[in-house]
């Protein structure tokens, strides 16, 4: 199999990513997607067409087509393979699948093919290795964070032994010098001398009467933690002062550090490629397609609750686009009850699968950010298969360690994405022994907690298993275990297929987002 380039092109025939595999010319390559659009016709159902030199493979993308150029020997099967794992690809880097998106995402699609396709031979990769290739995560960078960390940390400790022994030798020697000069002075000489102490004191900047007020003021200035005792401190100098406050600065962040928070000062956080938050909306009417799933599975891998809440909501920019209706269609399954808003008219709803409101000469509202609602839906099921995700956990206790195995399953109806499995451990006073993992983990030593997340569930790890082992602990330790997840497909399978204005004129462009995520997803 030789692929000669990859594609995504709109139905005219402009390229909007292309990348190039083998050694051709650039007008030659051109020629080929120009010629594309007329040879694909309508009404065609196979996904390929040929020619006297090369193959196109295809799959239509909403407006557009990514495609694959190939020689006539090449093995279609192979094709096929090479194209559906691009076609995995777009969605996670292209927010939106029109021009607009492709061509924003452009870079990135270059380089995730560059990753999937390697002088015209595809690569033996997964859409999460990709990703991971793409961001060019390093092990050994990590590693040297670590090390870094590691002596920042020991030479904190080196600078905190030493401020200690440098403020208790002060503190001897002012010890020592005050009694040596009030054993030499008469009383007169010894209130003068505290008097003169305390006119020092006021105008060193800390505001005290007494010859004490500086170890006062000090105190309520240091960030130490409440509760400690604070340290004696001798006479009023600047040196000792802001070696005070360095000392209490430390014991603070020893004491974040005791408690399980991660101090890292030379490391910046490294910002993650998951769509944490939807950037804000650029097109005239974005349609949202929201479902949240509430799920308790008990330990021996029964349903004990299902349920899905969806909703429905349009979001519009201008009041100039507000007079429009909304045609949906859903996937028909029964167990889904729709309901509409009190504003929508429900009988066009029901006939027609028009969105629209009972007074056709009002507009939606415009302007609100998280958009107005137009549809809900909820659906309860006692079936065990319609469960995305399951999870097994067998816990057993040898001799003085406890062995725990956690498996996953996925559902083949979704691909999901950002897994996070949280586990629930005793007390430890280190990390856990991880012996055996799909995907990363990460210890939590504040919440106790192991996180066993993976960037994406698809056919090619739709199970997977996670083995570590703690000090001897009971089974209900290991329990409530929370997963997280997202997902671009739903239950209801609800979209929107047309725009109808009301005023007459063109439909104002819209975009649709559709999001499964879960809200209390537990084994208990």
């Amino acid at each position: 199999m030789v692929v000669l380039a990859a594609s995504i092109i709109s139905k005219s025939g402009k390229a909007l990513v292309s990348r190039q595999f083998v050694d051709m010319s650039r007008i030659r390559i051109e020629g080929l997607l120009a010629a594309f659009p007329k040879l694909v016709g309508t009404g065609k159902q196979h996904t390929y067409v040929e020619t006297e030199n090369v193959r196109y493979v295809y799959q239509p993308i909403e407006a557009l087509f990514l495609l694959v150029v190939t020689n006539k020997q090449s093995n279609i099967l192979e094709d096929l393979e090479t194209l559906r794992m691009l076609s995995k690809l777009v969605p996670e880097y292209a927010y939106s699948l029109d021009e607009e998106g492709i061509c924003r995402a452009a870079f990135e699609l270059i380089f995730a093919f560059d990753e999937i396709i390697a002088l015209g031979h595809k690569e033996t990769v997964t859409v999460a290795q990709v990703k991971q290739y793409c961001e060019m995560e390093s092990h050994e960078e990590k590693l040297h964070k670590l090390v870094i960390a590691s002596k920042i940390n020991e030479t904190k400790d080196i600078m905190k032994r030493k401020a200690n022994e440098i403020e208790k030798n002060k503190m001897e020697k002012s010890r020592g010098d005050k009694g040596n000069y009030m054993s030499s002075m008469g009383s007169s000489r010894l209130e003068s001398t505290f008097s003169d102490m305390s006119i020092s004191s006021s105008t060193s900047g800390f505001g005290s009467n007494s010859g004490f007020g500086p170890s006062t003021d000090l105190d309520s200035f240091s960030t130490k933690p409440k509760g400690r005792p604070a340290a004696p401190v001798s006479a009023p100098q600047n040196s000792g002062m802001k070696l005070g406050k360095s000392q209490g600065t430390n014991k603070f962040l020893e004491s974040l550090k005791a408690e399980g928070e991660m101090i890292v000062e030379d490391v910046p956080p490294t910002l993650s490629k998951s769509k944490a938050a939807a950037p804000p909306p650029t097109d005239p009417l974005t349609l949202t397609v929201e479902e949240k799933l509430n799920v308790t599975l008990k330990q021996d891998g029964s349903l004990s609750n299902f349920d899905v809440q969806g909703t429905l909501s349009l979001q519009i920019l201008e009041e100039k686009d507000a007079f429009i209706q909304v045609q949906v269609e859903s996937g028909g399954n029964p167990s889904v009850l729709f309901k509409t808003h009190p504003n929508i008219n429900k009988e066009l709803y029901s006939n027609e699968g028009i969105l629209g409101l009972k007074d056709p000469n009002r507009p939606f509202p415009t302007g609100q950010g998280d958009g107005v609602g137009l549809l809900r839906w909820r659906m309860q099921s006692t079936d065990e298969t319609a469960v995305p995700l399951t999870i097994n956990c067998w816990p057993s206790i040898s001799g003085s360690d406890t062995y725990v195995s956690i498996e996953y399953e996925a559902s083949t109806m979704f691909d999901l994405q950002n897994v996070v499995i949280s586990v629930p451990l005793p007390a430890l006073r280190e990390a856990p022994n991880v012996t055996q993992i799909e995907g990363d983990w990460r210890y939590d030593p504040r919440n106790s907690v192991l996180e066993w997340s993976l960037v994406l569930i698809d056919d090619s790890n739709r199970s997977g298993a996670l083995e570590f082992v703690v000090p001897a602990a009971d089974s209900s330790a290991f329990f409530p275990i929370s997963v997280r997840f997202t997902a671009t497909k739903t239950f209801s399978d609800l979209k929107v297929t047309n725009i109808l204005p009301l005023k007459g004129g063109p439909p104002p462009k819209f975009s649709q987002r559709t999001q499964l995520c879960t809200e209390n997803y537990q084994v208990v």
